[in-house]
């Protein structure tokens, strides 16, 4: 088989400079800074995020998921807790959230321990998504093996007939999940690969920052 070769595919990254000055004492405040600086550059999907888990074994897995909600408490989104992805977290709960906003040259990196959300707020925000979402969900097991798309269409139009006059209800599997943060690193993409590097790190609830080697 011939190699496929991309060892010459690369650019010169010509972000802003990221000095300690610039930083916040709280990293969720420089987060929520950056996350509004991708956003109102109408960067697309600016709160998607990989979510990388590992089973008890530490194997790992990852998939890309849209953050939907943080505060003090933590980082938040929903999804079937059915999938490996909860198989995962029910497992080990603890993960990494990248986010990546390649326009601004930017990407952090939140590491921490994982709890479900309540059930009052999986209610709430299951009753926000569009009704066709909701639906999705409650037709599809996520990550489980199906015969062919016909059979999950199949399944939104039952349930588009048995809905059709009352709400839906939110399935027990689907749920959120919050991400208790006690570590972040923002990375700021600099020319000739000479990055601004600099991790956050909670001890004793006082979080500690240092500035890393790109």
């Amino acid at each position: 088989m011939t190699e496929s070769n991309y060892r010459t595919d690369r650019r010169d990254y010509i972000g802003e400079e990221l000095n300690r000055k610039d930083l916040t004492s709280d990293p969720l405040d420089l987060f929520r800074t950056w996350l509004e600086d991708a956003k109102s550059q109408s960067i697309d999907d600016a709160t998607a995020m990989t979510v990388a888990t590992a089973d008890r074994q530490g194997v790992p897995t990852a998939r890309t998921i849209l953050l939907k909600h943080f505060d003090t408490q933590g980082l938040c989104w929903y999804t079937d807790k059915r999938s490996p992805q909860g198989q995962n977290i029910a497992e080990n709960p603890q993960a990494e959230l990248l986010f990546f906003w390649r326009q601004l040259f930017r990407q952090v990196r939140i590491s921490g321990r994982i709890e479900s959300v309540s059930a009052k707020e999986s209610n709430a925000y299951f009753a926000e998504r569009p009704l066709g979402s909701q639906i999705s969900a409650a037709a599809s097991e996520q990550s489980s093996i199906v015969a062919n798309r016909q059979t999950l269409e199949d399944r939104v139009t039952a349930l588009e007939a048995l809905n059709a006059e009352t709400a839906v209800t939110r399935p027990d599997a689907w749920g959120g999940y919050r991400l208790n943060p006690t570590r972040f690193e923002f990375w700021q993409g600099r020319a000739s690969r000479l990055h601004d590097r600099f991790s956050y790190q909670l001890i004793d609830g006082i979080w500690h920052i240092d500035r890393l080697a790109p």
